[in-house]
């Protein structure tokens, strides 16, 4: 067993990111309206399979993370590798963990790695918000269940006593928190005013995000992670995402209203992710089965740490925690760091995690002397990011390892920081590294 706390490059198997994948992000209600969330799944296995010319036979484990669940496919990793071709002998299944649930399954393949319980595993996530579960109050679904006991003509007609119509109305999953009942976005307007982030600021980081994601399409930044996909019935070819705004402007994001705490909040439609459908995957091996089948790894996983925190009153300030608990764990600083994907689930929760990071009276509770960080903004995000390449919930996590790893190739790096924020006040924050 490693020890708790043992850094990943202290293991004797190093976990190597061979490749990583996903379908064009789709914003939810558009062209993957059709299907569930194991056609997703599936596609992205079979599409990861397939470009590495991988023998599905040969991998160990399949680990997939999703939020929303479609009840009909709940264990949608096991479903979804069914259908793309691995074998029934493949073990799979899904984990959640709000919006780092594919960076839970990333993090569950290595250490199963790391432990020889096996030398190859894919990890990734879905996510089909077009698709969410609808259901009935709790007086409606006891009813339903006692109505199985029911023998007579006159027992089914007591069926409706004590309802009203309302009652049969459908109800969709509830988004706000389940321990405080605060909606995130309402949490997210909170943290930016306890740092002084203001509206304008907001607006300016969401322009920025579109804009990179615009201009990283175009130069073709992002085809290598994408893997085109045709979807039923019309069998489009879709190439790219949908979900970035390249005429997007300032003067468009300031006439949106605040969405969560009217009218004085600061996070509108326009500078929070959008509802989106998506789903990504990563192969990783040990990185001496990895030579030994002749691939070159895209990155090696150097460290991951996950952290929690107060749901109330920090809710999406887990990078602030992760960031300097990995740093610290293998030796490095801020400076050190050539790449960073953080997670945009709204732009005021990035810009009030990059003010704590740089805070002294941050730095003084984690009972630190000095901030953990000096922003520099050419390092962070820059070919798009939630907000405008979208947040399939349960595929984010994949999606911000990939990227890190294909710009660390592309800008010449060595060093790459992969954090992120989630529901239940809960924080991630992994560390890539490309040898010498």
């Amino acid at each position: 067993m490693i020890e708790p706390g043992t850094k990943m490059s202290q293991s004797k198997n190093r976990i190597a990111l061979v490749d990583g994948c996903r379908l064009p992000f789709m914003r939810s209600g558009t062209e993957y309206f059709e299907l569930i969330s194991y056609d997703l799944a599936r596609e992205a296995l079979k599409g990861i399979v397939v470009r590495n010319g991988l023998d599905p036979k040969t991998v160990d484990a399949v680990i997939m993370g999703t939020v929303v669940q479609n009840t009909s496919t709940s264990n949608v990793a096991r479903d979804a590798a069914l259908g793309a071709g691995f074998p029934n002998t493949t073990p799979a299944y899904t984990v959640t963990m709000a919006c780092i649930s594919s960076s839970r399954a990333i993090a569950d393949a290595a250490m199963m790695l790391q432990t020889a319980q096996a030398e190859i595993a894919l990890a990734g996530g879905v996510e089909m918000l077009s698709d969410v579960p609808v259901g009935f109050s709790k007086e409606v679904r006891q009813k339903f269940f006692e109505s199985r006991k029911y023998k007579s003509p006159l027992e089914y007609a007591q069926f409706l006593k004590g309802l009203g119509p309302s009652d049969f109305l459908p109800q969709a999953p509830a988004i706000a928190e389940f321990s405080t009942g605060e909606v995130m976005g309402e949490s997210a307007d909170k943290l930016a005013a306890m740092f002084g982030v203001s509206r304008e600021a907001q607006d300016e980081y969401a322009l920025r995000s579109h804009q990179m994601a615009d201009k990283a399409t175009k130069e073709g930044k992002l085809k290598n992670e994408i893997i085109p996909t045709a979807v039923p019935p019309n069998f489009k070819s879709l190439e790219q995402d949908n979900t970035f705004r390249e005429d997007s402007s300032l003067e468009a994001l300031a006439k949106l209203k605040p969405v969560f705490v009217k009218p004085f909040g600061t996070v509108t439609a326009g500078n929070a992710s959008p509802l989106t459908d998506g789903a990504s995957a990563t192969l990783l091996m040990s990185e001496e089965k990895a030579k030994s089948l002749g691939y070159k790894p895209k990155a090696i996983i150097r460290d991951f740490v996950f952290v929690a925190q107060d749901p109330k009153e920090e809710l999406l300030l887990g990078p602030a925690y992760a960031t300097p608990t990995i740093l610290e764990r293998n030796g490095l600083t801020f400076a050190d760091l050539d790449v960073i994907e953080i997670h945009e689930a709204f732009a005021g929760q990035v810009l009030a995690v990059l003010s704590a990071l740089e805070s002294q009276t941050f730095a003084e509770k984690l009972g630190r002397s000095e901030p953990v960080a000096k922003i520099d903004m050419n390092k962070i995000n820059t070919w798009g990011g939630s907000i405008s390449l979208g947040h399939p919930f349960g595929a984010t996590g994949a999606r911000l390892v990939t990227t890190a790893a294909n710009r660390l190739h592309d800008e010449g790096g060595k060093f790459a920081l992969v954090t992120a924020c989630a529901a239940g006040g809960l924080g991630h924050a992994m560390l890539l590294e490309i040898q010498d």
